[in-house]
Formats: C-alpha cells, structure tokens, sequence
C-alpha cells in the first residue's frame, strides 16, 4: 500500500522489519522470506536503486531454485525482473 501510494522510505522500512521477522521466524531460504527479498527488489527498482534490486533479485532467485527448482515460474519471474535491470544498468549476471 504504501509502495502504490509513492511512500516508499515508509514501504523500505516495513518491508525491512518484515524481513528481519520472517528471517527469525521462518528462516532465510523460506519462500515467505524469499517474497519479502523479491519485494524488496521491486521497490529498490521503483527507487532506481539498481544495484541493490539486483542483488535482492538474486538472493530470491538463489533461494526460489534451491527451494522449488530452477523451472519453477516464480524463478523464471525473477529472471525476468534481472533482465529488465540491464538497459539501465548495463551487464549483469544470471
């Protein structure tokens, strides 16, 4: 929500706190945890914050493949997001 309404240090602080309690509930390699990371990823994009979306995006896409293989849709989805980082960023690595 606050993401869809343009508060986006607010929405980083949410999603920080939620990560933070996902990884102490629920473990880091979760797919729960893993949809936090990916979340966070969007958001990091939305901010131009390249880099960091980038690295999020292959923490979910590590953990995704690991957990429901590498064919699974929410990894070619992660993917995806990588790839639409590379016009603006340049190379990157799968």
């Amino acid at each position: 929500l606050y993401s869809d309404q343009g508060r986006l240090k607010e929405a980083e602080a949410i999603y920080q706190r939620a990560l933070e309690g996902y990884e102490k509930a629920l473990g880091s390699d979760h797919t729960s945890t893993l949809n936090i990371v990916h979340n966070l990823g969007n958001l990091y994009k939305i901010q131009g914050r390249l880099k960091e979306a980038e690295t999020m995006y292959q923490r979910a896409l590590s953990g995704y493949s690991a957990a429901l293989g590498s064919s699974h849709p929410r990894c070619l989805l992660v993917i995806e997001k990588i790839a639409s980082l590379q016009p603006a960023q340049g190379s990157l690595s799968l």
